[in-house]
């Protein structure tokens, strides 16, 4: 017989997954030409077996595992029989699965037929974790309780807390996909999140409850989306602006969204090769609440390898906010600029429309960024360690501005390429595996307009979304 050993469960990088050559044991064949036998030999799959389902149904597995009998010899096999592992562990309802490949047996045998059996061990019904996540220039700590697997079709529910340095939030969510179509699949939320913005004097607490229809359509990501969620705004300080205490209190949105995404670079966080388009809308008003405007924004990446081990990178993001009916859009959706994240060498989130201090962010912006990563001068710790490390240089640019939507697009375009704020610099960028990833840079910014906050010199970022 002949055994593919299972690997720990393999990380889910979307289109990444694929079939890697160095994970297949293949079984030692000591002669060239007994080599090519097995590989012409016809052979027919007669038998798939899964041995160690608990709560699982059968019919769930039953469209991973069909390729397997579409096998034409040896091979094709062992090569359908690991992408078939590979989709069973992508269900997140396995902590291990090994594959046996033996000659089969009974009266029915064919003298070229061949039985594969799944070994399988189920994970626990509940599953906790504790772990810590960077976001945008902050961290939080995560407790999580999961349930996988609750009805046996490959479900999960999940309760998440976090605690942050600026956002508490807790969350209850129900996940289930397609049987034989994992990516497409659906998910209700309820949560309440507590976020205090220091930039604005403003402390917000969001109580909602979302679902969400997520599907692939050619090489695209598509998300359908609609969320209801009671906001509560209040003032973080004493100090703060009339026109923060203006916006305070109650307010309840209902939107519509969607989403696309064509990812097809080989890592979200330092990516060597590859773009990244991502669309999203946002439609409020037409299903309930005192909310109404329509968002649009959008991302764009390009990351081409260079000589010397070097990558050129440029990004482009955008967005506009179109309130809907008299009434002005609220400072809780509008868009925010500046920090280590974005436009380096401004404060976070600190430029454009403010009053007394305290930023309100905008209706409309656009940030470019353009850097030149390279490996560390001198190449200490390559091969290991080192190679987690990247020197880069970079030129960021972009505006942030309130419009009159009776100006017509010209003259909206006319304000947004007016007092453009830019910077320049260059630092160290730290790769924490693929979740996250931290920047030290000298930053010297330019363009900068009155009431902008600005870091010049030094300046620390951490984040999984960087301009």
């Amino acid at each position: 017989a002949f055994i593919l050993h299972s690997l720990d469960p393999l990380p889910m990088h979307g289109p990444e997954l694929g079939v890697q050559a160095d994970d297949i044991d293949a079984p030692e064949i000591e002669q060239e030409p007994k080599q090519e036998v097995l590989e012409n030999k016809d052979v027919v799959v007669q038998r798939v077996h899964i041995d160690g389902l608990g709560r699982t149904k059968e019919d769930l597995l039953t469209y991973e595992i069909a390729e397997v009998f579409r096998a034409k010899n040896l091979i094709d096999v062992m090569r359908r029989s690991h992408e078939a592992r590979q989709k069973l562990l992508r269900l997140g309802i396995f902590r291990k699965v090994e594959v046996v490949i033996d000659t089969s047996r009974g009266t029915d045998a064919l003298p070229n037929g061949l039985d594969v059996t799944f070994e399988v061990t189920e994970l626990r019904r509940m599953t906790g974790s504790y772990n810590t996540m960077v976001g945008n220039n902050e961290g939080s700590m995560v407790l999580g309780l999961k349930l996988p697997n609750v009805f046996g079709r490959a479900e999960k529910l999940t309760f998440q807390f976090s605690y942050g340095t600026k956002e508490t939030s807790y969350g209850l969510s129900f996940f289930k996909p397609q049987p034989g179509h994992f990516e497409r699949n659906i998910s209700v939320n309820v949560y309440k999140v507590t976020g205090q913005f220091p930039w604005s004097s403003l402390r917000e607490t969001d109580r909602g409850v979302s679902a969400e229809l997520s599907f692939p359509v050619w090489k695209t990501s598509q998300t359908l989306k609609w969320e209801g969620v009671w906001r509560e705004l209040g003032c973080l300080a004493r100090t703060a602006s009339f026109a923060v205490r203006e916006e305070s209190g109650h307010s309840l949105k209902s939107s519509l969204s969607h989403a696309m995404v064509i990812d097809t670079r080989n890592s979200s966080i330092l990516p060597r090769r590859g773009g990244l388009l991502k669309i999203h809308q946002e439609l409020a008003g037409y299903t309930g609440g005192d909310a109404s405007f329509l968002k649009e924004d959008f991302e764009i990446q390009l990351n081409k390898s260079l000589f010397w081990d070097s990558v050129l990178s440029a990004s482009l993001w955008g967005g506009l906010l179109l309130p809907i009916g008299e009434k002005p859009t609220s400072i809780a959706d509008r868009f925010y600029l500046g920090g280590p994240t974005s436009i380096r060498g401004f404060s976070m989130y600190s430029m454009g429309p403010q009053s007394e201090g305290d930023y309100l962010g905008g209706e409309a912006y656009w940030a470019g960024g353009l850097h030149l990563y390279t490996p560390l001068p001198f190449r200490p710790g390559r091969g290991g360690f080192g190679d987690l490390f990247r020197t880069h240089f970079f030129l960021n640019a972009g505006n942030l501005c309130n419009l009159n939507y009776g100006e017509g697009p010209n003259a909206h375009l006319k304000k947004l390429a007016e007092c453009i704020r830019w910077s320049y610099g260059l630092g160290i960028v730290l790769r924490l595996g693929n979740i996250a990833r931290l920047e030290l840079n000298y930053c010297i910014p330019m363009g900068v307009q009155s009431g902008d906050r600005i870091c010049d010199g030094v300046q620390f970022g951490a984040g999984i979304r960087f301009l």
